[in-house]
């Protein structure tokens, strides 16, 4: 009747590898850092082991000229972690806007993404690192 039950197929597109991806987001896409956005990443490093049991990474941050590097971390609860090369999300929980420019994101590795974008705006999930625990906020 309108087509309001229609289920249309979003266009995909998909990309030869994560890089790929991370580049296509860094120049045509545009991400605000705000506290609970899911910024596309690329795992650059491992870092150490947290003393709470927690995995650091060096991140490359989806942005204009490439990017920018910060560290992040998967939680102490996560099933898997990320490996150097994955495509990854990466939740801002806080910007801490009274520490340094490259501390000031306070956030997590939320999960890993393919390197899929659907509907020219949103990356496909390949794997949930965020722990069942960790409750989303509902926006009324």
């Amino acid at each position: 009747m309108f087509g309001w039950f229609r289920h249309d197929q979003e266009k995909t597109e998909v990309f030869a590898s994560n890089t790929a991806a991370f580049n296509f987001a860094c120049d045509h896409l545009k991400y605000s850092l705000l506290a609970e956005a899911v910024i596309p990443a690329l795992v650059q490093e491992v870092g150490k082991r947290g003393s709470d049991g927690e995995h650091w990474y060096l991140l490359r941050l989806a942005g204009t000229n490439g990017g920018r590097e910060i560290w992040g971390c998967t939680l102490k609860e996560a099933e898997t972690c990320p490996e150097v090369g994955d495509f990854v999300g990466f939740r801002i929980v806080r910007i801490a806007s009274e520490l340094p420019e490259d501390m000031s994101l306070v956030g997590y590795i939320a999960m890993k993404l393919e390197p899929v974008l659907v509907g020219g705006k949103k990356w496909r999930m390949a794997e949930n690192y965020t722990p069942k625990t960790i409750k989303q906020t509902i926006r009324w």
